[in-house]
Parts: C-alpha cells; structure tokens; sequence
C-alpha cells in the first residue's frame, strides 16, 4: 500500500480558495470516466422529469404547500401530510441528486488531461440551469401550481436535458473544429425536424396546462384552451416530425450518407413511433396516470434522439486526445446535396 501524502497548510488553503484545481492537479479521470459522468448527469436529468410528472400525476404537486421548506413549521415532511406529502418532498430531495451528478460531471471535466474548456463550461451550464429551475420550481408551488409556471418548470428541465446530452457528446469527441458529414441542404432539413420537435415539446407543455392532471386534488387554474383542439395540433406536429425524420432517413440512404447520422435518425425513427403508440394509447382511455408518465419519459427520449441526429452530422476527430474512437465510416456528402 502506497504512502498517503502529506497535506500541508498550504494545500488546504488551495483547497479551500479553488477545490476544482486542487483536485485536478492531483487526479487525472480515465476518458471513460468522464463519459460516465457525464452520462450520469444524463440519466438523472431524464429522471427528474420523470419523477416530477409522478408528483404532478399523483396529485402531490401541493404535498408541500410551502417552498423552501415543507410546511411552515418544518423544513421536511410530516406523517399529517401522508402519502402526497412523502411523494412531493422525495422528488425534492431528488434535485439534491441531481447536483450531484451535475457535480461529478464538472469534477470529472475539469480535472481530465488535455483541460477542456468547452466541457467544464458545458457542466456549469448544467449546474445554474439545475439551480434556476430549482427556483422556478418552488415559485410553483408558491404560485399554486399555475400552469404556466408549470410549463416553464418543465422547459427548463428540457433545456437541462439537451445541454447534458451535448455534453455526453463532447466527452466521446475531440477538440478539433467540427467537419460536416452531410451537405448543407441535409443540415437544414435537420434543423427543421429540430424546430418542428421544439415546437411538439412546447404545444405538449400546453396539453398538460390544458388537460385534466392538474397535479392537486384542489381546484387549480388551468390554460383556457380546448384540450382536444390542442392534443389535435400536437398530434399534426408529432406526425410532422415522424415525417421530417423518415424523410430524412430517404435523403441520407440516397447519397450514401457515413453509417452515424444514418443509425441516429433510425433510432429516432423507432422511438417516435413507440411514443406515437404510446400517445394515441392513452388519449383514447382518457389519459391512465400510468401512460401519462411513459409519455413523459417518451418525450425526453425524443428530444434526445433529435439532438443525437443533429450532433451526428459532424464529427470531431478523438485522436487530439489519444482516446481510441469509433471508425469514421463513410465520407461526407458532397457540398451539392
């Protein structure tokens, strides 16, 4: 067993002023490693969307009525408060999970060799997004579950979502300036298919204001719009990009597109169709709690897969950072298509 090292006065003052670099000029993380941790901070992201529909769902959204404590009285749940407050005050402490996969991401990048600036600043972003909707999220409840609160709440979690998954990206990349894979005239038809999804994820935000899962068992405001009418238009902009996608795939078989942008818009392709089954699923039986938060999770691996097709059409060599990476199969699209 190896010696453990002095800490002088010195190294804890370090410590105390920069934590970042004192533990980056003492360990180098594995490129595995940060990819991990990245990931991680992925996979929570997805999860606390996940489990704040669970509270909405379960009508808990006010089994605290109060933020940033539960109650006026008490900082935690109290067994008067029950099952809804339990529900509520868990997905609260969920966000402290969350910061800390957030957290292990900004070590990992910071303390990784070559240092990459474009990676720690990814998971800074990553942190005040965490920090902001934390915030939003008690003006929720303070607000009394407005539904547009509600629907910012769930934005912001969107956003969170796609700079984690940019970041996971960048861990498997290098540093040197992208080249594209496909032409102009596929970049901009993939650009559509990532507007026409922003705008699926938006109007979906209002079928949730709109419908029936007010997220309490109050009265509580809803958007006055029809809810039919508005599952109706979310259903047009779900079937628009089913269409943009299967076009895409087309276009990029018939100018023998390199395998990666091809196997990402397959893989897109098959989950909306599974959360197009999904969706009309429980439209016809009246919206089952259970369908409801497949869905929800359905729509984060949506915009996942959208922002995979997207960073799929460039790539970035690994080999600036000696890491091995996948075969550049293929080569890019002529500048006419």
């Amino acid at each position: 067993m190896g010696s453990v090292p002095n800490v002088t006065p010195a190294d804890a003052v370090q410590a105390a002023r920069n934590p970042l670099s004192f533990i980056a000029e003492r360990w180098t993380p594995a490129p595995r490693t940060v990819q991990r941790a990245a990931l991680a901070a992925l996979v929570m992201a997805v999860l606390i969307v996940v489990t704040g529909g669970a509270v909405r769902l379960t009508g808990s959204g006010l089994g605290c009525p109060t933020w940033p404590k539960c109650t006026d009285d008490s900082l935690t749940t109290t067994s008067a408060m029950g099952f809804h407050g339990v529900i509520e005050f868990s997905n609260r402490m969920l966000t402290y999970v969350l910061c800390a996969a957030v957290g292990w991401a900004i070590i990992a990048a910071r303390s990784e060799k070559p240092r990459r600036r474009s990676l720690t600043r990814l998971g800074w972003a990553q942190f005040w997004i965490v920090m902001s909707n934390a915030v939003l999220g008690g003006i929720v409840v303070l607000v009394g579950l407005n539904p547009y609160t509600v629907a910012a709440h769930f934005l912001l979690s969107t956003a969170l979502i796609a700079v984690a998954t940019v970041m996971w990206q960048r861990t498997r990349e290098g540093d040197t300036p992208p080249r594209p894979l496909v032409g102009k005239a596929v970049q901009q038809l993939v650009w559509c298919l990532v507007a026409a999804a922003v705008l699926l994820i938006g109007v979906g935000t209002v079928v949730t204001g709109a419908g029936p899962h007010a997220g309490d068992s109050s009265e509580v405001r809803r958007i006055p719009l029809d809810w039919e009418t508005i599952s109706k238009l979310h259903a047009v902009l779900a079937w628009i990009v089913v269409t943009l996608t299967f076009a895409l795939w087309f276009v990029l078989k018939a100018v023998d597109a390199p395998k990666g942008p091809l196997h990402r818009t397959r893989e897109l392709f098959l989950i909306l169709l599974g959360q197009g089954v999904i969706g009309y699923v429980q439209y016809f039986t009246d919206l089952p709690e259970a369908l409801v938060a497949v869905h929800m999770l359905g729509s984060c691996l949506v915009w996942i897969g959208v922002l995979r097709v997207l960073l799929a059409l460039r790539e970035r060599p690994l080999a600036d950072l000696g890491i091995p990476g996948p075969s550049q199969a293929g080569s890019s699209v002529g500048a006419g298509v």
